[in-house]
């Protein structure tokens, strides 16, 4: 069955979730976080997404721009830097504009000129949502950008999942998903999406359930291998 519609997770996949704490080491005054900013930015995205699943299996649900500022302040505690208000300020604001990975405008345009559908489907609010996407300039390339909002669950729930084929008429056979999180890529797999893996760091493939079919360092190779599927 030939590939409709091509989706994307947001964060890690699309934009470089390293990118706030990269940009921050780098402004001036800085020199303290430019020593710490790997291990704050790693301590970051592992809280935030514990946080998710946390929150999904207790049916405590918050939004993710909460989730993303109680993981910056572990992340800040656990480097020393906690009680500073300013920097934590400038990196959640600097979160609200993540850089989109290189090759992400181009990739999206080819799947756009193929006549393919393309979305977004996040753990992400709508307001951080459409700030990342007007900020890398993507709005035009994609039709759709669906958040876990509209169900009040994180990823891996099947009800996020689900949100694909009710948004954009694209069964699951129909749907190449793609996610830099190796549990998602998993997860989506077993649900029965057609999954690609973007394994940027050459991990470990996780032990669950399903297994994503296609495995790429980046997301160059997404065009053709939507065609070729």
């Amino acid at each position: 069955m030939p590939v409709k519609a091509c989706v994307f997770d947001a964060y890690g996949t699309l934009f470089d979730v390293a990118a706030a704490a990269r940009a921050a080491a780098a402004e001036p005054g800085a020199e303290r976080l430019a020593a710490l900013w790997p291990k704050l930015a790693e301590i970051w995205r592992l809280k935030q997404l514990q946080y998710t699943w946390l929150r999904a299996v207790t049916g405590d649900h918050a939004d993710f721009w909460a989730v993303t500022a109680d993981g910056l302040d572990v992340a800040m505690e656990a480097c020393g830097l906690a009680g500073d208000a300013a920097l934590r300020a400038r990196l959640l604001a600097l979160y609200r504009e993540l850089e989109a990975y290189p090759e992400v405008a181009e990739m999206l345009a080819a799947l756009k000129a193929a006549g393919r559908t393309t979305a977004i489907l996040s753990n992400g609010s709508p307001e951080m949502l459409d700030a990342a996407v007007a900020n890398a300039g993507l709005a035009d390339l994609l039709d759709a950008v669906i958040s876990v909002e509209e169900v009040g669950v994180f990823k891996p729930h099947a009800s996020v999942y689900a949100l694909v084929e009710r948004r954009l008429g694209a069964s699951p056979a129909e749907t190449l998903f793609v996610s830099s999180n190796g549990w998602d890529a998993c997860c989506g797999a077993a649900f029965g999406f057609r999954t690609l893996w973007v394994n940027r760091a050459g991990d470990p493939m996780d032990r669950l359930p399903g297994r994503p079919a296609h495995v790429a360092r980046d997301l160059s190779g997404v065009p053709a291998l939507a065609t070729a599927l």
